[in-house]
């Protein structure tokens, strides 16, 4: 519905300047994510990867439990750092462009979900880094976000970037060389959670109202029904504040 005002349309245009702005938002924030994990790998490198020992994930071990929140900025070599860079930045474009607070969130849920996963579940003395957890997580969340919130565009976008990233599903496989496929169902759970924990509420058909000044001082809501014939001259002046 558009509601106009002196001749001009408000409501679509104000909606497209919303979702440009955090579009914006959302690439220049994952162009610095990309950045800062490729200087962090050059850092890593020079120092013969001791940042890996350092700040990744050793499976039960107490004082290593905080190094869930580094490692998905790590990584083993330039090869694992550009199998994931791609991935890690559509993924992540695609869960930040709707809201980049939710995806700040989304993406300490996830690292949380991923890294608890390595930590409690991965066999021996084995060391997990790299952000292949966080990919999951944000397939995950795009995938259930469209799905929660009836968007099909944002499901299917999900569903066809991940068949496009070969990676997304052959590193999924339990008993992959190399690869901590917990990390990866850990990141995915922890997506999913996320779709419906930041999933967009919706009013129920007719109980909205709209408040709308009295003679005698105060305000009073009227339900915005289709059967009101003044719904739409009601909201308007509720979103107005009125």
């Amino acid at each position: 519905m558009t509601s106009s005002t002196g001749g001009g349309q408000r409501g679509p245009v104000r909606t497209t300047e919303i979702d440009v702005a955090e579009a914006k938002k959302a690439f220049f924030l994952m162009v610095g994510f990309i950045a800062l994990i490729w200087v962090l790998q050059i850092f890593n490198w020079a120092g013969h990867y001791r940042l890996d020992y350092d700040y990744g994930i050793l499976p039960r071990s107490i004082g290593r439990l905080p190094e869930i929140f580094s490692a998905p900025f790590l990584h083993f070599s330039w090869d694992h750092i550009e199998g994931n860079s791609g991935p890690l930045f559509v993924f992540g474009l695609l869960a930040a462009y709707r809201g980049v607070k939710k995806f700040l969130g989304v993406t300490l849920i996830v690292a949380v979900t991923s890294g608890l996963g390595v930590w409690l579940f991965q066999g021996g003395n084995e060391l997990t880094v790299g952000a292949s957890g966080l990919i999951f997580g944000y397939f995950g969340y795009v995938l259930s976000r469209g799905l929660f919130d009836r968007n099909l565009i944002d499901a299917l976008a999900a569903v066809v970037m991940a068949l496009s990233y070969a990676y997304i599903l052959t590193v999924a496989v339990p008993g992959a060389p190399g690869v901590s496929w917990i990390g990866h169902l850990g990141g995915l759970i922890g997506g999913i959670a996320s779709g419906w924990i930041f999933r967009t509420r919706r009013t129920v058909p007719g109980t909205a109202q709209a408040k709308i000044p009295r003679d005698s001082g105060g305000t009073v809501a009227v339900p915005t029904t289709p059967d009101n014939p003044r719904a739409d001259l009601y909201k308007e002046l509720g979103d107005l504040g009125l």
